[in-house]
């Protein structure tokens, strides 16, 4: 395994996943950045390695030296701390399953070796299935199921995540570290399915100083609904109520919202622009079979009644 992965610890015995995410372009609704972090907190994960850094980030470019470099805090000349490059490995003992989960950064170059890194960790721990997430913004209602979008590595895949109320992507254009890592992992014959959810964001025609722009930053019902499917895909069996509250009280603080600036600002016609979109829009729910059994019982009971 190469030097650049460090591991005090490899968990063995038991069929292993990984959710990962990164710090990176992709990342509306702090998906990929916030939500394995989340995972992380929720399972009591544990952490057993990283990735050492050093050579897959740049210090500066010339005229985005804000973006790149390290922050320092000091106080009175001295550091009080100064912020590194994490690509670390987590682990959560789920019973009958073992759930590494990875926070990274997207690295700025050398990223052929930075995915080489990647997949000889996973080798070593015996994942058997990397999931990687992924966020893009895009005009659709906040109220509704979110869409989700799927690139996979392996064609022999396919047929399983047909089950999950995925889209397939047919995007050109610059590649997400997600999709980089999809391709790189097919030529290991790794399985991985990058998961990106869109999140609702809106541009009104007729600007306003105070609203130019609507959009989620952390949406915990994207959250939710690529949760919901992992849960049953991966046979994590996780506790996803607080997520579901969480899902809740955004859509409806949103509907408070959304209602106060079309009364503010009634020249953007805010109020007629989510219904146009929520007209269009084509709502693709997951509903697993257990949950469909049940909602079925239920109907049933009410024709009874």
């Amino acid at each position: 395994m190469d030097a650049s992965v460090d591991f005090w610890e490899i968990p063995s015995g038991k069929p292993m996943v990984m959710i990962a995410g990164w710090q990176q372009w992709a990342d509306a609704g702090e998906i990929s950045s916030s939500l394995p972090q989340y995972l992380v907190e929720l399972t009591a994960a544990i952490k057993i390695g990283s990735i050492k850094g050093g050579d897959f980030y740049l210090f500066q470019i010339p005229g985005t030296h804000y973006l790149l470099r390290p922050e320092v805090k000091l106080k009175e000349g001295h550091r009080e701390s100064m912020s590194s490059r994490a690509n670390d490995f987590y682990y959560a003992d789920l019973g009958d399953r073992g759930l590494v989960i990875f926070t990274g950064e997207e690295p700025h170059m050398h990223e052929e070796r930075y995915a080489s890194v990647f997949f000889d960790a996973v080798e070593a721990l015996g994942v058997q299935r990397v999931i990687g997430l992924g966020g893009v913004f895009g005009s659709m209602p906040f109220d509704r199921d979110r869409e989700i979008s799927c690139v996979y590595s392996m064609p022999n895949i396919k047929a399983e995540l047909d089950h999950y109320a995925l889209r397939y992507s047919n995007y050109e254009g610059g590649t997400t570290i997600g999709s980089y890592l999809a391709h790189r992992a097919e030529m290991r014959a790794i399985e991985m399915a990058v998961i990106y959810a869109f999140v609702p964001a809106y541009e009104f025609s007729a600007m306003s100083v105070t609203v130019q722009s609507l959009r989620i930053d952390k949406d915990w019902k994207a959250w939710y609904d690529i949760m919901k499917r992992l849960d049953h895909m991966l046979e994590l069996h996780l506790d996803l109520d607080d997520l579901h509250s969480k899902a809740d009280r955004l859509v409806s603080e949103w509907e408070t919202r959304v209602e106060q600036l079309d009364q503010e600002h009634p020249s953007l016609h805010i109020q007629e622009t989510m219904d146009a979109i929520n007209k269009e829009f084509v709502e693709r729910p997951f509903i697993p079979l257990d949950e469909a059994w049940d909602e079925l019982g239920d109907l049933l009971d009410e024709m009874d009644d």
